[in-house]
């Protein structure tokens, strides 16, 4: 089952090697390990790209895919699991890893407007970095280590059930032939 769902949602070889970006890589992009869909690889690509996520800089795409090149993860899913930061969802996420980093470090909050423009990078920036920069380390950490465990169990459980099926549907054709063995005998 998961294998299904992220055959259909993954993007193609084609469309990862044609990535401007990503055409650093090179031949590194045609290992066929990188393209595998098996438990261990996907587990691999959604702890790389979840932990990639939170990095508040920018190639966070390229550094997820040396990453999952180093690891022999998914290259498909450890990329596009680092778009979950996207315009719309970048402000809540790294918000919140601030407040979660000035907790933990003891830190004063500071109402922070986000503004890209070179005075907010050279000012407001150099008051959080601190805090936001622990509390994405944090959020890494921890939506890696979920996404990880979480795909290992769902994959995990999808092979007992299809086992448990798969008995079940050979004890029923065992019970049938036994029937129709029976029946004939009868005759």
């Amino acid at each position: 089952m998961p294998r299904r769902i992220l055959k259909r949602y993954s993007p193609s070889p084609k469309t990862i090697r044609e990535n401007r970006i990503l055409s650093v890589l090179g031949d590194d992009l045609h290992k066929p390990s990188l393209w595998i869909l098996n438990r261990s690889s996907v587990a691999r690509a959604f702890a790389i790209g979840l932990f990639c996520a939170w990095i508040p800089f920018p190639l966070q795409t390229v550094l997820a895919a040396l990453l999952a090149i180093y690891y022999r993860a998914n290259l498909p899913l450890s990329v596009a699991l680092v778009f979950i930061t996207n315009p719309i969802t970048i402000p809540p996420m790294f918000y919140f890893a601030y407040k979660l980093g000035s907790v933990m470090l003891g830190m004063e909050l500071h109402a922070v407007e986000m503004d890209l423009s070179w005075y907010w990078f050279t000012s407001i920036l150099g008051q959080i970095w601190q805090p936001l920069l622990f509390g994405c380390l944090i959020l890494a950490i921890v939506s890696s280590a979920v996404g990880y465990f979480t795909i290992n169990t769902i994959w995990r459980q999808g092979v007992r059930t299809r086992w448990k099926e798969r008995v079940e549907r050979r004890k029923a054709k065992r019970e049938a032939a036994k029937n129709e063995i029976k029946g004939s005998t009868e005759i």
